[in-house]
């Protein structure tokens, strides 16, 4: 295994590109109805070791007698680079493209019409503001009815709230005061403001009236534009962390342009992703509990706004019946509605896959959409369906397998007892003849949980479609993080990567993950380092039982974050089971991370103990954490250990992996450390990515 191929093969593996949003625009004509679909792609690029974004665009021909039926679908048009692009939106009415640019670290508002630039502000230095937030978590761009103004989330002006202070001398005595922020991945946003654009007159304003214990985010219009809703966080007596965290107290707020703010939610609930029916009567969100699991599975909300009475439209999943819907466990697409307002269609974990759902507003059943009914040939089946957009009643998809790169498909929303014809627009450029399958997995009589008894969990295996050693394959035990995440049957660059290199991936949903009811995530609160770790290696033992062609004496174990803590409590609970483990930003030590992490409530949770913001910790807490650890288990690792560290991860202190580094070298065994000084948690940088694969897959083959 040559270091420049096995980065090559990463680079085929992982420039695959995948689409991420996409819009859906309309033209009725005499004789057809013209559907113009533009889907925005992301694609990683090893030479200038960044992403790239672009835009490409289909034209749908539908006749107008039968306009749920596509009669032709055009070749695409050519792809077009989106360079700089923070946010855009297109205008509802007059087709307006909005545009938030960064150049020469200037952020731009652009708005683009059919004849090119209408209008552009330097939003930099106009110093109204800070920079716009474009993140998933805050971020929002936002058109009103009459589109004539834009409504944007950026972080508050540290100059004008100097200038509010008693003159220059305060300023300078506080300019090294500590600055609070909101944790991993979202360290540069801190006081959030809301903006408007009139574009009529060129001028931005900071929305007055939000309440100050309160940071807004995922902001749109009310009807009749002159209000707004929001998201808000409460941020007192100090912020956590909100990355990958459902469980943040907050609040759907309705804040008048003249500055009148009411809160038209629940008290001590947490809540997200508003979205607008298309006639402005109804406002969903999604609802959940405050601390707790980290992520949850969630309820779907629906607010009549003229009388302000709330209803659940989908209720938490306790326990789903096998093949049945799971529950929701993402968030809701900017555009989600039916066009009669009537429905709601989103995509959700279920068990090991994802699909695509709608939920009837008067039944309120829900209904899968995707066709994966018949599952006997996993080769040509799409194990992931996630919904990008839904216009007009045209869905959008992103669908993947193991074996199959994400591919780009259209369908019409189905009337009653109809099911959906689904059209391909993109194939991938490349499939890859893997095998693969899914195995449910039935914990011993032993194992099972006394609180919440009966449960199962699942694992995909991929494997490569012939044998590369007479042996058997060596298999790499793959464990995602969270723990409440999960891995669908999608397509998987670092799986991909390893199976094209002759190894076998098994990746486990242990019990904890999303897709199998709320019952499953509580099941591990109190558990974690006992229950997880009996759960991924009895899926092990599960897949060596029914694949013969797996090597047992050549085993490894990969995970990050909570799949990293797996990993190295596996090679010490384990120690004659794994040959070789590589774990990123490992928990090692959840005692000495409770003062380090930006989600102490989860270091107390997820131990077994209620969270208080007022929490000092003592020696029972301290103890039982420390028992949780993989460190505990240190003296019996036999297995050589590859660590790879993030210098800037807020939610894993990367001292956490330096310690276990220092308790095995101390003892003379095989480990290794790679220290990224600029990564967080997520270890994303491309170059990042390409260095911890290409040694983790040298160190496999070295040890294997």
């Amino acid at each position: 295994m040559d270091s420049d191929q096995i980065t090559g093969l990463y680079g085929k593996v992982s420039g695959l590109a995948a689409p991420v949003s996409a819009h859906v625009s309309e033209e009725q004509l005499p004789e057809v109805r013209i559907y113009t679909v533009t889907a925005e792609w992301i694609q990683t690029d090893l030479v200038r070791n960044s992403r790239l974004r672009y835009a490409q665009q289909w034209t749908l021909i539908a006749d107008s007698n039968n306009q749920k039926s596509i009669r032709t679908v055009l070749p695409p048009g050519p792809c077009s680079p989106l360079s700089g692009e923070l946010l855009s939106e297109l205008s509802p009415i007059c087709g307006l493209r909005a545009v938030v640019r960064e150049t020469s670290s200037q952020q731009l508002l652009e708005i683009w019409d059919r004849h090119g630039l209408r209008k552009s502000l330097n939003l930099s230095a106009l110093n109204i503001h800070g920079r716009v937030y474009d993140d998933t978590q805050f971020g929002s761009l936002s058109w009103s009815e009459c589109e004539s103004k834009l409504l944007f989330v950026a972080e508050r002006s540290r100059s004008s709230s100097a200038e509010t202070r008693s003159g220059e001398s305060a300023s300078r005595k506080d300019r090294s005061v500590y600055c609070e922020d909101w944790g991993e991945a979202l360290t540069s946003k801190s006081v959030p403001v809301l903006c408007v654009v009139d574009l009529h007159h060129g001028e931005v304003h900071v929305l007055q009236g939000v309440p100050q214990d309160v940071s807004p985010g995922q902001a749109l219009w009310a009807p009749g534009s002159q209000a707004v809703f929001f998201v808000g966080w409460y941020h007192e007596p100090f912020r956590l962390g909100l990355k990958f965290c459902s469980n943040r107290r907050s609040a759907l707020f309705r804040l008048s342009l003249d500055g009148r703010c009411e809160c038209i939610s629940g008290d001590n609930l947490s809540v997200s992703c508003p979205r607008l029916s298309p006639d402005g009567s109804t406002l969903i969100y999604l609802q959940g509990r405050v601390f707790g699991p980290h992520n949850q599975c969630l309820s779907v909300q629906q607010l009549d706004l003229s009388s302000g009475k709330t209803s659940t439209m989908v209720d938490v999943v306790s326990r789903p019946q096998t093949g049945e819907f799971a529950g929701v466990y993402e968030a809701l697409p900017s555009r989600c509605w039916s066009a009669d307002g009537q429905k709601v269609v989103f995509s959700s974990a279920v068990r090991n896959w994802k699909d695509v759902f709608m939920v009837d507003r008067g039944t309120k059943k829900v209904s899968s959409l995707s066709d994966t009914a018949d599952v006997s040939d996993l080769s040509k089946v799409y194990g992931s369906w996630k919904l990008l957009t839904v216009q007009r009643d045209l869905m959008v998809i992103c669908c993947s397998s193991p074996n199959l790169p994400p591919t780009l498909r259209v369908g019409f929303l189905p009337s009653a007892d109809e099911t959906v014809t689904w059209r391909t627009l993109q194939q991938p450029v490349t499939t890859f003849d893997y095998l693969w399958t899914v195995l449910d997995v039935t914990p011993t009589s032993d194992e099972d949980n006394q609180r919440y008894p009966g449960l199962d969990f699942g694992a995909i295996l991929v494997k490569p479609s012939r044998l590369f050693c007479e042996t058997g394959t060596p298999v790499v035990v793959f464990i995602h993080g969270g723990p409440h995440s999960q891995f669908p049957a999608e397509w998987n660059s670092t799986t991909a990567g390893l199976v094209e290199l002759g190894f076998a991936v098994l990746m486990v949903n242990y019990r904890g993950s999303t897709g199998f009811g709320q019952d499953s995530i509580l099941s591990l609160i109190g558990q974690i380092g006992s229950q997880d770790v009996k759960d991924v290696q009895r899926a092990v033992v599960a897949s060596l039982q029914t694949d013969k062609t797996l090597d047992p004496k050549r085993l490894a174990v990969i995970g990050g974050s909570h799949g990293g803590f797996l990993s190295c409590h596996l090679v010490g609970q384990y120690p004659d089971s794994y040959r070789a483990c590589a774990a990123r930003n490992p928990v090692i030590n959840a005692a000495t991370l409770l003062g380090t992490s930006d989600i102490v409530d989860w270091r107390y949770t997820s131990a077994g103990f209620q969270f208080s913001y007022d929490n000092i910790p003592n020696a029972e807490t301290l103890a039982a954490m420390l028992l949780k650890s993989p460190i505990t288990h240190a003296a019996q690792i036999k297995a050589p250990v590859l660590l790879m560290l993030g210098g800037k991860d807020r939610r894993v202190s990367p001292h956490q992996g330096l310690e276990l580094y220092k308790v095995l070298k101390s003892r003379g065994s095989p480990v290794r450390l790679l220290w990224f000084p600029e990564d967080g948690h997520s270890l994303s940088r491309v170059d990042t990515q390409v260095d911890c694969f290409l040694n983790t897959v040298l160190w496999l083959n070295q040890h294997l």
